[in-house]
């Protein structure tokens, strides 16, 4: 799964997200004093080898920052390196605006730094009125300065000059993973591409969960799932990112901070964090990639606002299924593999958080598509669609799973949850595949006040 180390610092709130404008949250209090650095394993490939390494302490401030010359493998640029690598911030370089500022396309080539190899880069400039501050930006400095995995985005440099404050990312020529999903005139993603895109999101979470002390992503959302240009996936903003339990400790408490939608509904209820409350985030995830709808859409039906409420009763019934799933990827899988995929969804997503998988326990199903990705099919397809990307315009009114129609509503009726978490008509999950699951509640009701989908969840 690649080299994978762990950080000492994680602080502050970032919340990325080029198609929405970000609202404004609270930040939490910062810790008097940082802990000390810790050791990390370093996982290599598939193999149980394991060694242990020492990470540098992390700057604790930025004027600590400024005394640097160069961080590991990170870069610290001038400003006015960056503002050539962009053509003076050209606003046609623009690639997105969030809370933190604006994010541009760049170069840097021996034009901008003697010797440098000629590399695409995205720069994200801090804008000093927004949602971030330097504590927020160096959190980003610190976690992505010493992360190395290939599910993870790189940070290649950073510029903190005078009161200017800017983040230099590998470029990732196919945006975000939303992007693809939701947008309206766009190519299909192939189903398996998109079980490409969760195998790697998956490693690049177990990375993150297998730190010598855990870390707990905690903002698993498909805005921040960006895709180089040969569709691997890579984790981005790290703003969230929080230290999970250690030796004894069940959990870490916190603010309740996410996105509507993913946030573990344990840990919007008590503020307690896990590695499971990630597992959650990446049911919906999942789920979104599967249906082709978004976590939350006040668009839809009421009772189809909040997707998890809507469609996780559905997955383990495979007369159901079908009918629910993204139909621009008809033809594209069989019934096997996509039940498969279903019930794992469905085990993220369990309302009890004992019940779900580890991300090592989703990275081993997931991973018989690594194969027939390189392949270029599935084994079985029921039909075969020859992997076609085709153009499409969505219908809103229309839209993936339409088909279930009214008899959704009924089929969650039926399928209340009898006292040991399953409801009685719920149908065994295939031994094969199954993973086992402790007792499910209901599913918590779906937030009601949301604007762009971006709110972030405080207590």
């Amino acid at each position: 799964m690649g080299n994978c180390f762990s950080l000492n610092q994680l602080c502050g709130y970032s919340n990325e997200n080029f198609e929405t404008t970000p609202v404004k949250v609270g930040i939490e209090k910062p810790a008097e004093t940082l802990p000390p650095p810790l050791l990390a394993k370093v996982k290599i490939d598939n193999s149980e080898a394991k060694t242990t390494v020492s990470v540098p302490a992390s700057p604790k401030g930025v004027e600590e920052l400024k005394l640097v010359n160069g961080y590991g493998d990170v870069h610290t640029f001038t400003y006015n390196e960056l503002r050539l690598a962009t053509k003076n911030f050209r606003p046609d370089l623009i690639l997105g605006e969030g809370g933190f500022g604006v994010v541009y396309k760049g170069v840097i080539d021996n034009n901008v730094r003697l010797g440098f190899k000629s590399t695409e880069v995205a720069v994200k400039v801090l804008d000093p009125e927004g949602f971030q501050g330097d504590r927020e930006w160096l959190a980003e400095v610190n976690y992505l300065g010493q992360f190395s995995h290939p599910n993870l985005v790189k940070l290649i440099g950073f510029c903190c000059e005078d009161e200017h404050r800017l983040l230099v990312y590998e470029y990732m020529a196919c945006g975000s993973l939303e992007k693809h999903l939701f947008r309206r005139v766009c190519l299909t993603m192939p189903w398996l591409t998109r079980m490409k895109i969760a195998l790697g999101a998956a490693k690049g979470l177990a990375c993150l969960h297998g730190a010598e002390r855990p870390i707990i992503y905690r903002d698993f959302k498909t805005s921040n799932i960006l895709l180089d240009a040969e569709y691997n996936p890579k984790l981005s903003d790290f703003g969230l990112a929080k230290e999970g339990p250690i030796g004894d400790q069940t959990h870490v408490s916190t603010r309740v901070m996410g996105t509507l939608g993913y946030a573990a509904p344990e840990y919007v209820a008590t503020g307690h964090l896990t590695a499971m409350s990630d597992v959650y985030g990446f049911g919906v995830v999942l789920l979104e990639m599967l249906i082709g709808r978004k976590a939350t859409d006040k668009s839809r039906p009421s009772r189809e606002h909040n997707l998890v409420e809507w469609a996780r009763p559905l997955l383990i019934r495979p007369n159901k299924l079908l009918r629910i799933t993204d139909p621009r990827m008809e033809g594209q899988f069989s019934n096997k593999r996509m039940q498969m995929v279903a019930n794992l969804a469905y085990q993220c997503l369990s309302h009890n958080p004992k019940g779900r998988p580890t991300m090592s326990e989703v990275v081993r199903i997931l991973d018989p598509f690594n194969d027939m990705h390189k392949d270029g099919d599935d084994d079985i397809l029921v039909h075969s669609s020859g992997g076609a990307v085709t153009l499409y315009e969505a219908n809103p009114a229309a839209g993936a799973g339409a088909g279930a129609g009214a008899g959704a509503e009924n089929d969650m009726k039926r399928n209340k949850a009898a006292p040991n978490g399953r409801s009685k008509s719920e149908p065994a999950l295939d031994s094969e595949f199954k993973i086992s699951v402790g007792s499910d509640g209901s599913d918590p009701p779906a937030h009601s006040s949301s604007r762009n989908n971006e709110h972030s969840i405080n207590k």
